[in-house]
């Protein structure tokens, strides 16, 4: 009896993520996991199980987002690729795929993650934009911002902007880089971290406002920061201005995709 050759593939995918009740597989909610898990098994002509490079929120898009499987089922990376994007809504996307070694996982050899924050602080509140963007009413001064924003770099404990629920053996992060930009009249939060806490970027995301506004001073959102107590911060900022646009993986190139709204 011979003994059957498994593989793994990897996949690149993009998701509107207004239409799911966020990544991870769940009992009666619409999600992305079981809506590819599906597709995937059709196409393999078995069942799998996908590991993905972040659990997304409900509401949270994904222009760049990483999964791995493994299976005996032999194909092309393109036969991958037309063949479960076929399969899926129309709110999820395979933009490419891969097959690598064996070994590979892609939550647990990523390295780091790459996610845009979107504000509009437009006079009118978006319709078109509405699941694409988060809204300020009022005007958002990005320099600021992004001299606030300049505190979180390097390794830090991350409690101040920790949700409740979050199961993280560890309150400690390492940013990498983060910058606050106006492009195309919105304004862009984008920061780069090994890995990141349930709601770790919204949280950020909503003090960050709060300066912009210029309710809260530079210095006092770093008081904030270091003081590690989420009861002191502002308000969580809405899942729909956000976005996983990039995962980084030792010796594996792969695309970086900003929200469409920005490009």
């Amino acid at each position: 009896m011979s003994e059957v050759t498994t593989r793994t593939v990897v996949l690149g995918v993009e998701y509107d993520g207004s239409a799911f009740h966020g990544f991870q597989s769940q009992k009666h909610a619409s999600n992305v996991q079981d809506a590819l898990e599906s597709a995937i098994g059709r196409v393999a002509d078995e069942p799998v199980r996908v590991a993905a490079a972040g659990r997304t929120d409900a509401g949270v898009h994904a222009t760049a987002q990483v999964v791995s499987f493994k299976t005996a089922a032999d194909r092309s990376p393109d036969a991958w690729r037309r063949g479960v994007s076929s399969l899926t809504p129309e709110t999820i996307g395979i933009v490419w795929s891969r097959i690598v070694d064996r070994a590979f996982h892609a939550r647990f050899d990523a390295v780091w993650r790459r996610y845009v924050y979107v504000y509009s602080d437009a006079p009118a509140k978006p319709v078109i934009h509405r699941n694409l963007v988060a809204w300020s009413d009022r005007e958002l001064a990005h320099e600021p911002m992004h001299a606030a924003a300049q505190c979180l770099l390097g390794e830090h404990d991350f409690s101040a902007f920790r949700a409740a629920g979050c199961q993280s053996v560890s309150p400690c992060r390492r940013v990498e880089s983060v910058r606050v930009e106006r492009v195309n009249g919105y304004i862009a939060i984008d920061i780069v971290a090994n890995a990141f806490l349930l709601h770790m970027v919204r949280n950020i995301a909503g003090a960050l406002c709060r300066v912009g506004t210029g309710d809260l001073s530079e210095e006092s959102f770093e008081k904030l920061f270091d003081a590690r107590d989420r009861t002191k911060v502002p308000p969580t900022a809405p899942p729909q201005g956000l976005y996983l646009v990039g995962v980084g993986y030792p010796g594996l190139e792969l695309p970086i995709t900003p929200p469409p709204i920005l490009t």
